[in-house]
């Protein structure tokens, strides 16, 4: 949710010390006169200035980001400036979430006018004791001038007087030009990034509590499975332990969405005075769970199945043209089947959540990216009034669109509810892997037909994903919008479903993760097909299509594809990578991908060494990107985009498989993952334009790995459509590859 000019209202406050205080808010809640709702901007006596940033922070830089927005319009210097997080309140602090690249689009606008009001009030206190027009007056470096008399005052000085006034309209108040920005487009280091060098308890995971004991819970490896019976004695019966207790399963709260987590999972809660103890104690429970519902949901079992649906016809989901016509009729035919598999999360910090009970709630210490849906959860799934639920945001030690889903908030949440002792919660890796919300797999065929002149007729894509009560698994969804087959003449896709039980989530640059490999990869093998360089072949089709009218997007509050964006930042992709112009020894191949993700628009280039052994290293990605008209923070931006190649690198190397309705994996040493010295280098541009400013959390993930494996075809000839991409699956490809010619 992002606000208007005209959803604004700010008032102002005084402390106790005589500062500041600014309030922001919505306009006309349930009808209610307008109140300091939410107070972002504290101005001191001092002139010290704290700002409290709303969203949570995983590591993109929303805690830095959004005090800059206010700071920059404020006029004061960034050193002056102290953050902090915003308490959890949905009704003081709107679109307090970290998902979807949407921190910058929510906050551009209001965050800029929050300091813009303070400002204009800072000036009208200075009018008033001056006795002058404050069109005469301007600030800078946290002071209000008077150019004709000399005159100054600092913020500090006039804070009190500023927070008996009345605050101009939002609407009215005019925001700084660009060019004269002091803080924004220009590097700044993280707020947090001195605590963390440092190793300060600012993370969940550091969360001490006076008395607070520690808590295990133990569940079912087979999603949504009830317990038959444990041995509660004897794990009583471990060091250290003092209570045990089973928690029955709770449903989901009424009109479940994004960030509500189903209620609590049966499980068995451990609760003791040492969490090294507690986790040993589960040992001794020796569980049986009511788990058989799962043996049907195998990994095997689903390659096998989507493998007779890709020969049947699907269910068709959008069509344009005669696809038939144009494939009867086409020079050249081209199929290939993608696979994608499922994939856990895998934070650095696992899952955790600190919870005390109080007097008539709980309050929460969580690092979550949805303070305020987990919150709902807990209070709905404990039957308590949301005012009894405190939730104060921790940093998060990596997100990636797991701490959307709250389930560890809700059983900290319930355990210390019912233990009645303050407790924290923490999940073993095991415990973190095998309860993930997996991004789901997926499988697709594909056909294209190809004119005489290698143009691409027609695209004909059946795609195969999962499903649970006969809808799409959350992260499952599958689309051609923000992917080349819209550059065909004709497409369509089909579309046909595995029912499965596992838990499913957002997985960073959520579905176009999956489906950019897939098409992008595909797309590579059509300019093979045609016979014509990669790039060449993508900006032909491009260009063709400049004309059309963008169509609409068909996802709600999101813009469409716009082609005539991706185009430049494809061309700059080609001259910096020197693509087309380098000689490159055997064994080492370019390959390109591009994609419209979050806004954004990415094309890379990825240059990848593949040894005869099939090992492969990327050694070297370009990247160019159209974000819109300014980079905020270039620190965290550039930090941001190597980040996401190296995260989406790391995705082609793992995989989660089922056996029996659990995962096969228990542990990191049984997933492949990127290491530092696999890392390539990152070359990092950003083609500024004249649209809004959007997000760079995600955008910049899902080029990279189309690109990788295009390369690798390139270097070898060994076309992957399978991941995870090893060494094995390339030495196969080139393989056949040799004995089809």
């Amino acid at each position: 949710m992002s606000l208007s000019r005209r959803d604004l209202i700010l008032t102002l406050g005084a402390t106790a010390a005589g500062g500041m205080v600014l309030g922001f808010g919505l306009a006309g809640t349930a009808g209610a006169a307008p109140s300091a709702v939410g107070d972002y901007v504290t101005v001191a006596p001092d002139g010290s200035v704290t700002i409290l940033a709303r969203n949570p922070d995983m590591g993109q830089g929303a805690k830095t980001l959004l005090p800059m927005l206010i700071a920059e319009e404020l006029d004061v210097d960034w050193a002056q400036v102290t953050v902090a997080f915003a308490p959890a309140d949905p009704k003081r602090f709107v679109s307090q979430y970290a998902g979807g690249s949407l921190s910058v689009p929510d906050n551009w606008e209001a965050m800029r006018q929050v300091g813009a009001v303070a400002r204009a009030a800072l000036v009208g206190a200075a009018a008033a004791r001056w006795k002058v027009d404050p069109a005469t007056l301007s600030t800078a470096h946290g002071r209000v001038r008077h150019a004709p008399s000399g005159r100054s005052l600092a913020y500090g000085e006039l804070a009190a007087e500023a927070a008996g006034r009345p605050l101009p309209d939002a609407r009215a108040v005019k925001l700084k030009d660009p060019k004269d920005y002091a803080i924004l487009g220009r590097p700044h280091p993280g707020v947090d990034t001195p605590a963390i060098l440092a190793g300060q308890p600012i993370f969940g995971i550091d969360m001490v509590l006076p008395g607070m004991k520690y808590a295990v819970y133990v569940k079912s490896p087979v999603y949504g499975a009830k317990l038959k019976s444990a041995d509660l004695v004897a794990a009583r019966a471990q060091p250290g332990v003092e209570q045990v207790f089973v928690v029955d399963g709770i449903a989901p709260p009424a009109g479940e969405q994004i960030g509500l987590a189903p209620g609590i999972a049966p499980g068995i809660a451990i609760v003791g005075r040492n969490w090294w103890q507690v986790n040993a104690a589960r040992q001794a429970l020796n569980p049986v769970w009511d788990d058989a519902f799962g043996a049907e949901h195998d990994s095997d079992d689903y390659d096998r199945r989507a493998a007779d649906l890709l020969k049947g016809p699907g269910e068709t989901q959008k069509t344009k043209g005669d696809v038939d016509a144009a494939l009867a009729s086409a020079h050249r035919r081209v199929e290939a089947v993608y696979e994608a598999p499922f994939l856990a999360h895998l934070t650095l910090e696992p899952q955790n959540c600190t919870a005390s009970p109080t007097a008539t709630g709980v309050e929460i210490w969580a690092p979550t990216q949805f303070p305020n849906d987990g919150r709902e959860t807990v209070a709905k799934t404990l039957g308590l009034p949301l005012d009894a639920i405190t939730v104060h945001m921790r940093r998060c030690g990596g997100g990636f669109g797991r701490r959307i889903m709250n389930d560890f908030m809700v059983e900290a949440a319930v355990i210390a509810h019912r233990a009645k002792v303050p407790v924290k919660l923490l999940w073993t890796r095991t415990d973190d892997i095998g309860h993930d919300y997996y991004r789901p797999g997926t499988y697709h065929r594909l056909t294209a037909g190809l004119d005489s002149a290698g143009r691409v007729t027609a695209y004909d894509v059946h795609a195969v994903t999962f499903s649970r009560d006969g809808k799409v698994i959350d992260g499952g969804g599958v689309g051609l919008d923000a992917a080349p087959g819209h550059l065909a003449e004709t497409s369509r896709l089909r579309r046909s479903l595995i029912p499965a039980i596992a838990s499913t989530g957002w997985l960073r640059a959520p579905e176009s993760n999956a489906l950019s490999f897939i098409h992008e990869g595909f797309w590579d093998e059509l300019a093979v097909a045609a016979g014509q360089d990669p790039i060449a072949f993508r900006l032909a089709h491009l260009r063709a299509r400049m004309a059309t009218p963008v169509a609409p997007s068909t996802e709600e509050g999101e813009p469409p594809f716009d082609i005539r964006r991706m185009i430049p930042v494809l061309e700059l992709v080609r001259d910096r990578s020197g693509w087309g112009t380098r000689k490159l020894p055997p064994g080492v191949g370019l390959g390109v991908g591009i994609y419209f993700s979050h806004r954004g628009y990415f094309a890379e280039v990825a240059q990848v060494r593949v040894a005869p052994s099939g090992d492969w290293k990327v050694e070297k990605v370009w990247v160019v990107g159209d974000v819109g008209s300014i980079i905020l923070n270039p620190t965290t931006a550039h930090a941001q985009v190597e980040g996401a190649v190296t995260d989406g690198i790391g995705q082609m190397m793992t995989a989660i498989r089922f056996e029996k309705g659990r995962a096969a994996q228990a542990n990191l040493n049984e997933l492949k993952l990127m290491r530092m010295s696999a890392a390539p280098e990152v070359d990092v541009h950003f083609h500024i334009t004249d649209n809004t400013p959007t997000g760079l959390g995600e955008p910049a993930l899902p080029p990279v790995i189309p690109a990788v494996a295009n390369a690798v075809f390139a270097a070898c000839g060994a076309r992957i459509r399978t991941l995870p991409m090893t060494a094995e699956a390339i030495t196969a490809a080139r393989t056949d590859r040799v004995k089809t010619a």
